[in-house]
Parts: C-alpha cells; structure tokens; sequence
C-alpha cells in the first residue's frame, strides 16, 4: 500500500519500547507483566507459548534424523554460495452462522484456489526482520489457555507491533537504497498504525470503565467532581473521553521514542530561554519606536496594541509550539515546568488555573487532585461553575483577540483549547490524529459545560432561553462575541459536532481541515478505527475483506488483494471480537461468516509461507467443515513435502483440534484424515505424460494412495488428552486403509516383472515404526487392532514372497544377458530361488490360519432383498502390457463378457447385473459395477469358502485376462475395489469385505502357487531340486484347501505345463546323475 511518510506528524515515528511502562498516561495497568513466566500444569507443552522473551516450539525425536540433514543442506548451500545459512531453513522461525448462498459460493471459490501462486510484491523485502506472525500466534494460543485475558493480549500485540516496527527502522545499521529505505519507512509506518489500531481498540472496549471513589465525594459538590460523574455515566461523553486519551497516549509515545532515538525531544531549553532579550536590547540602546512595545510585562503587546522584534516573536513562537505538542500529549505539567523554565511563569498560570489542579475531566485527574477543598471553597463563594465558565470564557476573548492581530496560531491554539474554540485549534491540526484529538476534546468539554449548565435550575432556565433565541445562523455569523460568561458555552456551542458520525465527517471535510487530515482518512487503519469509533463492526469486517480478498477476474491463482500485516490485523481482531465483545455485537452472523472468510485466508497465507506450525491455531477457530476442508487442502498439497513438514501440519492439526467429533461448531482430526485418506483414492482427471507408457503411469498412481498413509504414522504428542486412545485408533486407522491398499496393489501387481510395486512397500515402511512401538506397547493391542493387525501381517508376508519372487527374477533377466555366466552370479540366483520358494510355501502350507481367511465383521443370517455390489475402476491392459482405451463398443462387448463368466442360470436365480461404462474422468479407465442378490453363504450368513462368492468369480475373469467373449489375454488394472451390502432401492449400506479379500485369493493363491512351479523348474534344471515340490502338488490337489477351485482353466493348463517341465528336468537330471 502506498502511503505518503510525509503525511504523518513529524513526532509520529515508529516506536518500540522494551519494557512497557507499568503505569499508562491514565492509569496503572494491572495486566501480566511481559517479563513474567507462563507456566500451568494444563498447558501442552508442544503449543507455541510465549514466555515473554521467546516462543518455545516443539520437539519431536522422530524429526531428529531430518533436522540433521535439513541442517547439513543449508550449510553445504551456504558453503557453495558463500551467504550465511538461513536458520528458518532447519528449525522453526525464530520470533523475538450459516453462509447464505452467495457467501458460500464466495468461500468455496477462494478455498478452491491454489496457495502454491501466493506472491506479495517486494515480498523478501517486507518479510526481513518481521516476527510478528509467529508472535502473534504464540500470543493468542496464551490467551486460549487462559493464560491472559484478552484486554491483556490486545495490549501485547500493540507491543509486539511497536517493537518490530522500531526494530525496522532503527534497528539496522546498514545503510539501504533509498527505494528499500522507503518501503521499510513504509512497512514500518504501517506496523505503528497497527499498534495505534490495537490501542484503540482496547480503550475503547478492553478498558474497564472507573467509578468515582466514594471517599472523595463530597457534599457540597464541585464542578469538578460533578463532571467527572457525567463522565462516567454518559455514554457518549465516555466515549469522547477514551478517544482523547488515546489519542494523547499515541502523542506521549511518539514523544518517548524521540528522546529514545534522539536523546531529547521538544521543550529541551535553557533557562528563561523565553526572556525577550532582543526587545529589551532594542529599547535600552535606541529608546521605543511606534511599533514596537515600550514595556516587557506579558500584556505589554496587547495594551500598547504593539509588537515584539522579529526575533523574540520567533522565539515565543517556537515555545508555544512546543508547549502545544506537550499539550496535544496531555502533557499538561511538563508544558508547565517548560514555561516556568523558559522564563514565562504567567504562560504556566494560563495552563493551570484553580492552584494548579488537573481540571480534566476524568476519574484519574480526580483522584490526582485528592479530597482537595481548594475548588469547593472557591465555587462557594462565587457559585457554582462560575469561576470556571469565566476561565472558559476568558479563554476564548483571549484566543479571539490574538487572532485577529494576527498573532501566533501555537499561542491561539493554546488559548482556545482551553475553551473548545475549535475554529481557532484546527488551523495547528495538520494530522489525522491531531485533528481528530482535538474535535473529541472540544466536543467533549461542551458536553461537560452543557451538564454544568443543567445543574442548577436558574441558570438552566436563562440558558435555555438564550439557547431557543439564538438560531444557528446568528451564532455562525458571529453573535457570539455578544455573550458574556453566564451564558457559556453557547461561544462554542456551533462549532462542536452533534454525534460521533459528523465528528468523523468534519474529518473528511476539506474546508474545515488540512488536506493532510483528509488524505489520512483514507488510509487503511485510519478506516478501521473510525469503525471502531463508531462501532459499526459490521463494516469494519467488510473493509477489511475487501482489501485483503482474492482479485475477482483471478480464478487459478490464490493472490492476497492487500498487505500481509492487514491479513494478519484482520485474523487477530476477528478472533479478539469474537472472544471479548460475542454477546454484545448485534450483527452475529457477519462476525462468523466474513470472520471466517478473513480467518481462513490468514491461514492459507501463513500456510504459504511455510508457517504451518501456526496455522492450527486460526484453523481451529473456523467453523467445523471449514476446518476440515482447510486442512484436507494443506494435506494434499504438502502430500510429498519432507517428514519434517508433513509433522509440522499433523502436530498443529493434533494440538488444536479435538481428536474425535465432538459438534458441527469444530473441526476434528479423524474427520480430516478419513477426507484426505477417502479423496487420496479417487479418480484423478487424467493428466498422461504421451511420451511414456499411459499403462505404467497408471500403475505408479499407487504410490500416491500410498503415501497419504503417511499422515496416521506421525506419533501423536504425549501431552494431548487421552494419547493412548488416540495412537490406537491411529494405528487401527492405518492399518484399516493399508489393507483396503493392499487388496488393490496386489490385483495389479500380478506381472512376472522385476520391478517391486512401490505402493505396497512404501505402505509397509511407513507402518514399521508405529508397529515397533505397538509390540513394544502390547497394551494398546486391543482386540480391533488385532484383527486389522493380522491381515496386515498376512499381507506383509505375501509382498514379501512378492519381492522376493521379484529379486530372484531381476537375477534371471540379467544373467540371461550373459553368455559367460560366472559360478558366483548362479550361485546368487540358486540361493535367491530358494529363499523364494520357502517363503511362498511358508505362506501356502499355513493350515491353523490360511492365508487372508477371516470371519466377515458384518453377518446378516436372514433379511429380505438384501444385494451384494463390486464397484471397480479399471484400466485395460493388453497381454503386452500396452493399454487398451476404451470405447463404447469395448464397454459393450465387455459387459456381455462378464455375464458369460457365469451360467444364465446363475444370472436369473441371483439377479445378476454387470454395467460397463467409460470413467467420467479418465477417458483412459472405465467403471464396472456388478450387483447381485444375495444368498446363504454369499452375504448371508458366514461366507466358509473364503473365495469372494459369485461377484469375486465374475470380476477374477476380467483381472485374469480369461473372459471366453473378449479379447484374449486383455486383463483389468484396478485403480479402485470396493465391495458393499445395499439395498432394494439401490443404497449401499456397509462394506462387504469378504468379497474383495475372496477375489485377492482367487488372484493371489494361484498366482504364487503358479510362481513356486516356476522357480521350482529353474532349481531343477539347474541341478538343485527342491525338497517340497510334491507337497507342493498335493496342496494344490487338496479337496480341504480348496486351492483348485480358485484356478481359473488357463491357470491350470500352466500349472500342468510347469508340472510337466519339471519333471522332464527331474529325469534329464537323473539321467545324468546315473550316466556319471
């Protein structure tokens, strides 16, 4: 955002101050003290929690191994490069309601959009040195726990932002370009209006408002204390009354940070510095001239109608200016003690009548001033208020008449605030800040004068009269100077504005102030506190979106509108409204929908910039589905991110969210894990690379599925509440999908290749830790673990075969390159065939618990027109391994195919229906659905032949390529299983597990019993026959194993032709044996 620097007050410059003062300009804050430890036995101890001099982060030893190695390449990167090494590159950052359709459709538009285009302009440059986003978090998470109220918190965030913007801006001693020093100036500029933003926001709803304490009631009353009581009670005068002071608080500040940077600031003078020495040179050596005055008492000039000489005129100029500033910080004793100091002790008389009490109308200057019966004793004799409506009204002859014998506009402006001549203030008001300081100031003393008016019943009377025979008009065209001071304010009363609203027009107006006024109103936080003003919080959230949403003619890209610390601002002050002022803002659904908007896009961002860790802390304040799709985004896009990333979205997500559902108000962890694991085994759209295989592109989508697995094998912090309960359901849920993984690897990975399915054993090495850690806790192994527990391991023997299948076939594909082969290299591939051989027949033998052979969870013993359905998506592969893409007339004929798999008998008793179509989404795929009635013990009932029923036989035909209406030899690549119970009318209902398990053992038995034959005949050709071949057969023959009804009629013609070569190998082999 542009910002013009030289709009701002000269004393506005950003602060930072590393101890906050104890006391504020109005009061003692009684809020945590930033040096003060955080510590609660509740407390997770892997949350960011500030301590007040540094967040401490999580650590997790899984992570130890990357660390190392994240640090390894940063220093290796800065060797090379010869720049110092990032320190954000191996640890982390170092810090110092219901939408209506349109807000939905708005919402899903901007979660849809990428966060990998997000790019701020001079984004390394506004981003150095700035910890405020991690600090802010760290803040916050504080204050959830209950660790600061949130008054306290706003408070710390205005620190926060005033001790990196001074940090910014003075903090470096390097000399900048002067492009770069501008946008630091900037960024720097636009940190402070933050804080003042913050500032305001806690004066005006975190401060607790003061009751008059009752010892200093007194009887009979003051004017004074008489203000201060309207002050409290009236809820305009208040609001008046916070907004000066906060207003004063920023000029105090600005004035601190200029005897910090300096090492003085204004009212630095010599003693009687204001002495008009030139005058009094002048007359003593030439005598008095006609213009110039002929005495040196302070009423000199206005008596002789008179002048000073130039110089001390200049002089008194440049000590009313400061005095001014000193006032304009409610500064009023210091501009005292400079007026006293620079020889002028009368000046300080003019700024603190009545013995010098503070007359302010707050209950702090009350209790300042004590029981002090000076005022009551005057108002006695003189009545009440009248002393003081004389000062007022002396006050304004005095600030008149030096105006109009052009005199200093510091000396008039002194003199009409005094008395809320606001005409005669703004011509000094030449900021924002200044402007609106003293419109609420005079504003706010009228009101006071109104009350005091009001008070006593005579003087009530006459001022209404007064008040009813003066229109406007008059009082605009100057009848003012006829009113004496009993008839105060009615001076002023013209200029003050009505309500709060057309004090912030005044503002805008270009007639009354400086244009420098006017163009500040126009700037971003100035905005957001004339909202706060006004408390139109339903306005403030709809700027702020507006600044900070997406651009509307941008669909692909996620490109913030507006600064990074306005994204922030607007995250922190939604969550701060919603937490402080929930009950009492009226526009309840605004603050959920556009808060969450703001909130989601603050998340995406610090997403974006790798802040992941914080992103937990806003996400958990959104609305549950909002949460939910949130993470499922970040999950996804960081999917193949490093370990340590990956820990960083699964610890925040652990942390701030509840583990389980608890209500439709927050999001949870299962939820977004069942989201990421159900969308990780979707059809993609298509997206081939033409240049290699579309088939075998199609089979690495495994190790996609595979790897968002990954997000349940993180150990869960020991601090969450009830962490054993947690690591169960984590494990049983990974153990759940790994095995509906495995089914589907294992239904494509039926290729005699040497090449290991990726899929399956990128699943088994990320299981291997949380497994470790289960037999080292045997405890956890309850008895729904177990179960999901031994197909794991059923399945982890089978790829294990797998592999080692795969290894003895590497040897053989390279040793039949050689023509030489050396007895080391057979050696290697006898003894990889072996250890083949006995790990499948290990597998094949097992008797107590066949291989994949389980009782099906869900039994149903009897119940009407309950269907069985196959839902499989597929790619169509021909015997060379090539994909088939399919058409119409493919779907046709492979439809009529898997009906003529079985008998027309079978399809009219078990009404058997088999659809064929083209995958909507990958033209490459297509979609087979078979549904049929079930029966006893094919859905009813428990399933005892463990062969998948009569859906597992027709879908075994298509994977083994044996349809006898189709292509030969065309087989079907699964990209998706799934088997279900539905109903009449079509629902599905739950999982019927059963089928898919039974159909992997119609593919995987024979399919290892025909790889066993295989390697059996190479140990017998090559001399070395194996010891079980026969127990092998008789496995295979068994009426109890049930081994023969899984071949299909090709896979038996190759077991007997594997059989047939191996025992022509066996005599060739005796044959030798006896001719030797």
């Amino acid at each position: 955002m542009e910002m013009d620097m030289d709009t701002s007050p000269n004393y506005f410059d950003p602060e930072v101050l590393t101890v906050r003062d104890q006391f504020r300009r109005y009061g003692k804050r009684h809020s945590t003290s930033p040096h003060e430890e955080f510590s609660s036995p509740n407390v997770s101890e892997n949350r960011l929690l500030y301590d007040g001099h540094s967040i401490h982060s999580p650590t997790n030893t899984a992570l130890l191994l990357e660390n190392i190695k994240e640090e390894v390449d940063s220093f290796h990167t800065d060797l090379y490069q010869g720049a110092p090494a990032n320190p954000l590159s191996a640890s982390k950052r170092e810090i110092g309601g219901i939408l209506d359709g349109d807000d939905e459709a708005l919402f899903r538009r901007v979660e849809s959009q990428s966060l990998k285009a997000c790019k701020i302009e001079n984004d390394e440059l506004a981003e150095s040195g700035d910890t405020t986003f991690a600090l802010f978090a760290s803040l916050f998470d504080s204050a959830l726990q209950g660790l600061m109220p949130i008054p306290d918190l706003i408070l710390r965030l205005e620190d926060s932002c005033r001790d990196v913007s001074q940090s910014i801006r003075y903090g470096s001693d390097v000399r900048h370009r002067v492009v770069e020093d501008k946008l630091m100036r900037q960024k720097a500029q636009l940190l402070l209006g933050e804080a003042a933003s913050w500032s305001l926001l806690w004066n005006l709803y975190g401060k607790a408002t003061e009751e008059v304490p009752e010892e200093l009631i007194m009887s009979p009353s003051t004017s004074h204390l008489e203000a201060c009581q309207f002050v409290v009670n009236n809820h305009t005068a208040q609001l008046c009354l916070r907004i000066v002071l906060w207003l004063e608080e920023l000029a105090s500040k600005s004035l601190d940070l200029e005897r910090k940077v300096r090492g003085s600031h204004v009212g630095t003078y010599l003693p009687n510095a204001g002495v008009w020495h030139h005058t009094q040179r002048y007359l003593k050596k030439n005598g008095s001239a006609a213009d110039t005055v002929r005495h040196l008492d302070f009423d000199a000039p206005t008596r002789e109608h008179a002048r000073l000489l130039p110089d001390d005129n200049k002089q008194d100029e440049s000590l009313l200016e400061d005095v001014w500033i000193l006032i304009r910080a409610g500064r009023i004793e210091e501009a005292c003690d400079l007026c006293r100091s620079a020889g002028q002790p009368w000046r300080a008389a003019t700024l603190c009548p009545f013995s010098g009490m503070d007359m302010f109308p707050s209950v702090e200057a009350l209790v300042k001033n004590g029981k002090n019966r000076t005022l009551q004793a005057i108002e006695l004799e003189s009545g009440f208020g009248n002393q003081l409506r004389l000062w007022k009204w002396a006050s304004y002859c005095a600030s008149e008449k030096i105006a109009e014998q052009d005199g200093g506009k510091h000396e008039v402006a002194v003199f009409a605030n005094q008395c809320s001549n606001l005409n005669r203030i703004l011509p000094v008001c030449t900021d924002w800040e200044s402007a609106c300081w003293a419109m609420a100031k005079s504003w706010l003393d009228v009101q006071v004068d109104l009350e005091l008016a009001q008070s006593k019943p005579g003087l009530a009377e006459r001022f209404r009269s007064r008040l009813d025979e003066s229109s406007p008009e008059s009082m605009q065209n100057g009848s003012q100077a006829s009113f004496g001071p009993e008839e105060w304010p009615l001076h002023v009363l013209s200029q003050q504005p009505r309500d709060l609203s057309a004090l912030l027009q005044k503002l805008h107006s270009g007639e009354m102030v400086h244009e420098a006024v006017v163009r500040g109103c126009k700037e971003q936080h100035r905005q957001i506190q004339m909202n706060l003003m006004k408390g139109d919080i339903s306005h403030l959230l709809d700027i702020i979106w507006s600044w900070i949403a997406p651009l509307e003619d941008d669909q692909s890209n996620f490109r913030p509108h507006g600064d990074p610390h306005m994204i922030k601002f607007g995250a922190h002050v939604v969550l701060v409204l919603r937490y402080m002022l929930a009950d009492e803002i009226k526009d309840r659904e605004k603050l959920s929908n556009v808060g969450d908007l703001i909130l989601h896009m603050y998340s995406m961002f610090l997403f974006s910039k790798q802040h992941e860790e914080l992103v937990g802390i806003y996400a958990s304040q959104l609305a549950g589905h909002r949460c939910i799709e949130l993470f499922v985004h970040m999950m996804e896009l960081r999917m193949h991110s490093s370990v340590h990333v990956k820990y960083k979205i699964f610890l925040s997500a652990m942390e701030y969210l509840p583990f389980s559902h608890v209500d439709d108000s927050q999001g949870n962890f299962e939820e977004i894990v069942d989201r990421v694991l159900s969308r990780s085994r979707e059809i993609k759209l298509a997206k081939y690379d033409p240049s290699v295989d579309v088939a075998e592109q199609h089979r690495q989508q495994s190790l996609q599925k595979a790897i968002a697995i990954q997000w349940l094998c993180f150990t869960p912090p020991s601090t969450i509440k009830d962490v054993k309960d947690v690591t169960s359901k984590l494990l049983l849920r990974s153990l759940m999908h790994s095995n509906i993984l495995f089914r589907e690897f294992a239904l494509i990975a039926m290729w005699r290749v040497p090449a290991t399915p990726v899929g399956a054993h990128t699943l088994l090495s990320f299981l291997a830790e949380p497994l470790k850690q289960l037999s080292e806790n045997q405890d956890t192994l309850v008895d729904y673990v177990s179960e999901n527990l031994q197909e794991f391991q059923d399945w982890n023997e089978y790829y294990s075969c797998d592999a080692k299948y795969r290894n003895w076939l590497k040897f053989q594909v390279e040793n039949a390159e050689v023509t030489d082969l050396s007895e080391e290299e057979n050696q290697k591939a006898i003894v990889s065939a072996k250890e083949t051989l006995d790990s499948s027949l290990l597998l094949l033998l097992r008797k107590d618990n066949p291989w994949l052979t389980f009782l099906e969870d869900n039994v149903f013993e009897s119940e009407e027109h309950m269907f069985l359905e196959l839902h499989a998506t597929a790619m169509l592969c021909l015997p060379s391994g090539e994909c088939l893409r399919p058409d119409a007339t493919i779907c046709a004929a492979l439809m009529s195919a898997l009906y003529a798999s079985v008998t027309e008998e079978v399809v009219l008793d078990r009404q058997l229906m088999v659809n064929v179509s083209i995958s909507s989404r990958d033209s490459y795929c297509i979609e087979v659905v078979l549904r049929c009635l079930a029966t006893e013990g094919d859905g009813l009932g428990p399933h005892n032949a463990n062969d998948g029923g009569i859906l597992s036989t027709v879908a075994a035909a298509g994977f083994k390529g044996e349809l006898t209406r189709f292509q030969a030899g065309v087989t079907m690549d699964i990209s998706r299983l799934d088997a279900w119970y539905s109903s009449k009318e079509g629902s599905l209902e739950t999982p019927a597990t059963y089928i898919v398990r039974g159909l992997c053992r119609r593919c995987c038995l024979p399919e290892l019993v025909l790889r066993s034959m295989q390697v059996s005949v190479f140990l017998m050709e090559s001399g070395n026959p194996p010891e079980d071949h026969d127990e092998l057969i008789e496995l295979v023959a068994s009426d109890e194993t049930g081994f023969l009804s899984l071949f299909s009629q090709l896979q038996l013609q190759e077991f007997m032709l594997f059989e047939r070569e191996y025992r022509l190998s066996q005599l060739e082999l005796q044959e030798e044996l006896s001719s030797s």
